[in-house]
């Protein structure tokens, strides 16, 4: 027999726990199933210095910790899963995680988004210590020191010229010879005195003392030759993809796979479905808004199950 319930939340990071926060206090009794990553992208993340509330700054795994806390403390129910299946072709909706089955009248989808990593162990070890995939997010901690953003699109120069407020000096590293971002983008980037080029190069290997980035060696993508850039800092900017995969043909998504919204509100294409956090944002990728929408997300749901 699958469990059933009125809101089931998918997802975990502050999307996920502000949604459940909500629904617990509408009296909704939500369950949250937490996925690979309980937490999301910000237990893997240092100091959160542009959170609301926290003059000093907060550690993003404490930041996280806290939120769940606050969903038990209304009466959130948490199973340590993932969702392998899902039946959204009629109500109740029906999931699959790890074996169990589940049932529920009203489903939040906070799946988020996973950045683009280069795949290299060095560059684990030092995320959080120099290795960053928001620029947005940790900028603030590369004050008058060089840094290196990875790619060549959109994103990559976006990230570049962010960081210019900050560091003395953006190096930005593509594998080609030319940037693939739209012109605007490229004019920008070429026209700002702080960002260099590094054409025709990969990161081979994030270089550091063990506590630090102090550089990263650069293979070239025409010859093989190595040589090594001194920077205190590694920024990813290579695109983030949403965690989208299990909604496939069940809920309309963009081009590139982000759950699309009825904008103001949080519904999806499934009605009785609502989603919130980066899974529908490609654009803001912060954990404030992921919140903001986690809210609006439960409201959403509370409404709906109410009409219904």
């Amino acid at each position: 027999m699958a469990q059933h319930e009125k809101v089931i939340i998918v997802g975990s990071g502050p999307a996920g726990y502000t949604a459940a926060i909500y629904a617990a206090r509408a009296t909704l009794s939500p369950l949250v199933i937490d996925g690979m990553q309980p937490g999301g992208q910000l237990t893997i993340t240092s100091e959160v210095e542009n959170y609301p509330g926290f003059a000093d700054g907060i550690m993003g795994p404490a930041l996280m910790d806290e939120m769940r806390k606050q969903a038990e403390r209304f009466g959130t129910r948490f199973v340590g899963a993932e969702v392998s299946a899902v039946d959204l072709s009629r109500r109740p909706f029906r999931l699959t995680a790890d074996g169990a089955e589940y049932t529920c009248d009203a489903l939040i989808v906070a799946t988020g988004a996973s950045a683009k990593w280069l795949g290299i162990p060095s560059e684990k070890q030092y995320q959080g210590r120099g290795v960053s995939a928001c620029a947005t997010c940790d900028g603030f901690f590369f004050k008058n020191v060089e840094v290196a953003v990875v790619g060549g699109g959109d994103t990559a120069v976006e990230e570049a010229t962010f960081l210019t407020k900050f560091a003395t000096r953006v190096h930005l590293v593509h594998r080609r010879d030319e940037l693939r971002a739209s012109k605007i983008m490229r004019q920008k980037a070429q026209e700002n005195p702080k960002i260099s080029f590094v054409w025709n190069a990969a990161v081979a290997e994030v270089l550091g003392d063990g506590k630090a980035v102090t550089g990263v060696r650069l293979r070239s993508t025409v010859d093989g030759a190595t040589r090594e850039l001194p920077v205190k800092g590694l920024f990813m900017g290579i695109g983030h993809e949403p965690n989208t995969a299990l909604f496939k043909g069940q809920l309309a998504m963009n081009e590139v796979g982000y759950l699309t919204v009825k904008s103001p509100s949080t519904a999806t294409s499934v009605p009785g479905v609502f989603a919130c956090g980066d899974v529908a944002d490609p654009t803001y990728r912060q954990a404030v808004s992921a919140a903001g929408t986690g809210c609006v997300a439960a409201i959403d749901a509370e409404r709906f199950l109410a009409g219904h």
